[in-house]
C-alpha cells in the first residue's frame, strides 16, 4: 500500500509540472462523468419532434430546456445525443483496447521469449496486417460478419493488437537474456511462470503507455467507420454517426458538426497527451 501511495504521489508531483497534461486529465474525467450520467438528462435522445428541427443553441426553450447544443434534423436534442454517443465511443474504445492489449501482449511475450517458429509466425501476421490500410480491412471484415456493436469491438480489437505485439516483443527480446530471467530458468521455472511473474511486470509500463495512446486511436477509428456508414448501426448514437448525418447541414446548421467534432477532438487529444506523459514518466527512452 505504501508503494502504491508513493507511486501515486510521485505521479501527481510530476503531473504538476505540465499544465496541459493536467487539463487533459481533467477533461477526460469530466467527459467520463457527464457521459456516465447521460441517461439522467431530462430529454429522450430518441424522441423526434419535427417542429423543433434544426433549432440553434439557446439558453432557454419551452420544450428543449436548456437546449445548449441545439437540435438535429429530426428535432432530437443534440446535447443528450452527444453525451450518449460519447459514452458509446468510450465503451467501444475501452473494450476494444482490452481485447487488443490481452492478445497483443500475450503474442508479443511468446514471440519475443520463445523465438524461432513462434516469432516468425507472429511477426509475419503482424507484417500482413500492417500492409493493409485499416479502413479497407475494417470495411472488409464488417461486410463479412455484419454491423453490430460487438462486431465493431471485435474489428477494432483484431486490428489493434499488432501495436502491442511489436512493442512487447521488442522489450522481451532485450529482457530474456538478463540475469534474473536466467536465474528463473536455472531453478526450473516454467515458461508460463517466467512470463507472468518476471517478464510481464517489466513490460507493464510500455503496455500502459500503449493502452493510453491506443484508446484515442480506437475511438477515432470507430468514429471513422461510423462516419463511412459501416460502423455501429444507426439506431445507436455515435459521434461518427452524428457527423455523418450532419454533413448535409455543414453550413446551414453548424452546431450539428461543431459540437460532436469538438468532443471527439478533445477525447483523442487528451488521451494522446496523457499517453505521451506516461511514456516519459515510465521511460523517457521509449519510442512509441
Amino acid at each position: 500500500m505504501d508503494g502504491v501511495l508513493g507511486s501515486m504521489g510521485n505521479y501527481l508531483t510530476q503531473l504538476k509540472k505540465y499544465r496541459v497534461v493536467t487539463l487533459a486529465h481533467i477533461a477526460i474525467l469530466a467527459i467520463v462523468i457527464t457521459a456516465a450520467f447521460a441517461n439522467y438528462y431530462p430529454l429522450d435522445p430518441f424522441n423526434q419532434n419535427l417542429m423543433q428541427s434544426l433549432n440553434g443553441p439557446e439558453i432557454s426553450n419551452s420544450e428543449h430546456f436548456p437546449n445548449l447544443l441545439g437540435t438535429d434534423p429530426l428535432g432530437r436534442d443534440l446535447m443528450v445525443r452527444v453525451l450518449l454517443a460519447t459514452r458509446i465511443s468510450l465503451i467501444v474504445g475501452v473494450l476494444s483496447v482490452g481485447i487488443a492489449c490481452v492478445v497483443g501482449t500475450t503474442l508479443g511475450m511468446l514471440a519475443g521469449y520463445l523465438g524461432g517458429a513462434v516469432d516468425a509466425v507472429v511477426m509475419r501476421i503482424v507484417d500482413a496486417l500492417l500492409a493493409l490500410p485499416f479502413v479497407v480491412l475494417g470495411i472488409a471484415i464488417v461486410a463479412a460478419i455484419g454491423r453490430s456493436f460487438f462486431n465493431i469491438i471485435f474489428v477494432l480489437g483484431f486490428t489493434g493488437w499488432i501495436t502491442f505485439a511489436k512493442l512487447v516483443r521488442g522489450q522481451v527480446l532485450s529482457l530474456k537474456e538478463d540475469e534474473f530471467i536466467e536465474a528463473a530458468r536455472a531453478i526450473g521455472c516454467s515458461v508460463t511462470r517466467i512470463l507472468t511473474r518476471h517478464v510481464l511486470p517489466q513490460v507493464a509500463g510500455i503496455v500502459l503507455v500503449t493502452i493510453t495512446l491506443t484508446l484515442g486511436q480506437m475511438i477515432i477509428s470507430e468514429a471513422t467507420l461510423s462516419f463511412l456508414g459501416v460502423g455501429i448501426p444507426p439506431s445507436i448514437p455515435t459521434l461518427g454517426g452524428i457527423l455523418n448525418d450532419a454533413q448535409t447541414y455543414l453550413f446551414s446548421a453548424w452546431w450539428i458538426v461543431l459540437f460532436p467534432g469538438v468532443v471527439l477532438m478533445v477525447i483523442v487529444l487528451s488521451f494522446n497527451l496523457i499517453g505521451r506523459f506516461l511514456r516519459d514518466y515510465f521511460d523517457p527512452q521509449i519510442d512509441v
